[in-house]
């Protein structure tokens, strides 16, 4: 098991300064932003140069790319904008097959208008999905949804119906158990559960304000805060052992958006704190 982190909080830094500050504080992997024209990595040229420039910059580092990701909404509404997003994700996975990256992470999308998120996975995932997953399968390379809870991965009984109307081997979650703490949903029970679909991990903490949550309820929002790892609730010995124990050793991968740390010491106290467990 390696840690890592998602270079995205780095948007204002080239990727070769990047591939510094993790070789020097120690990093193992990274989950490197990417688009077509865009991000850390530019799928596009990848493809065009087959990977050197990127090869170039990670030789001599201990540094794997563990996942490219490419964030968005894969059910848009609008048939263009799915369309086009759609083309750059193709893209994304032809870049990490040029690149060797195993993964491609991605968003499960968002309810379609006038539809639940179980009517939209139902009705609407498996067209996405299905061809994509294809895509990708041909070119050795899992598709990997993190759990964000506004998207259609909200709740564990959306993780079991997407992977049984979209039952791909290569489709899986890039799984952050800090979007079920907030929700009181089990974090151990899910990995558990759906052990052989985790792909990758995000570790982010969890902070709730108790006092809070008694005074506004629960449908507020302000009650809670994502933090970085070893600062909020999660137990961390505990999920990363059950990790361990159904087979997982792949990445930690620290995704940075606690407000209390700035960027590079954020990610400094999350390696420190995780490097005590794994």
């Amino acid at each position: 098991m390696l840690i890592g982190f998602l270079t995205a909080p780095f948007r204002d830094v080239a990727f070769k300064d990047v591939v510094k500050f993790a070789a020097e504080n120690g990093f193992g992997g990274l989950e490197v932003v990417t688009g077509v024209g865009h991000g850390h990595i530019d799928a596009a040229q990848v493809f065009k140069d087959k990977g050197r420039s990127v090869k170039r910059l990670l030789k001599g580092t201990e540094i794997q790319i563990t996942s490219l990701a490419r964030y968005g909404n894969p059910l848009d509404p609008d048939p263009q904008r799915r369309e086009s997003f759609l083309n750059e994700l193709r893209t994304v996975i032809d870049a990490a097959e040029v690149l060797e990256v195993p993964v491609v992470c991605t968003l499960a999308g968002f309810p379609l208008p006038g539809k639940t998120k179980m009517q939209t996975i139902e009705q609407d995932a498996p067209s996405v999905f299905v061809p994509l997953c294809e895509y990708a399968e041909k070119r050795g390379v899992k598709i990997a949804l993190e759990n964000w809870f506004a998207t259609n991965l909200q709740g564990l009984h959306h993780f079991e119906r997407i992977f049984e109307v979209v039952p791909n081997p290569n489709f899986g979650l890039n799984f952050d158990p800090s979007h079920l703490v907030h929700q009181d949903i089990d974090y151990i029970a899910a990995v558990e559960r759906f052990a052989s679909r985790i792909f990758h991990t995000h570790a982010k903490d969890t902070q709730i304000y108790e006092h809070k949550r008694r005074w506004i309820g629960n449908y507020e929002s302000g009650w809670w805060r994502y933090v970085i790892p070893g600062y909020g609730l999660i137990d961390w010995g505990r999920y990363i052992g059950t990790l361990r124990r159904v087979g997982y050793d792949g990445v930690l991968s620290i995704e940075h958006e606690d407000a209390a740390f700035p960027r590079e010491l954020g990610f400094i106290k999350g390696k420190e704190f995780l490097s005590l467990l794994v």
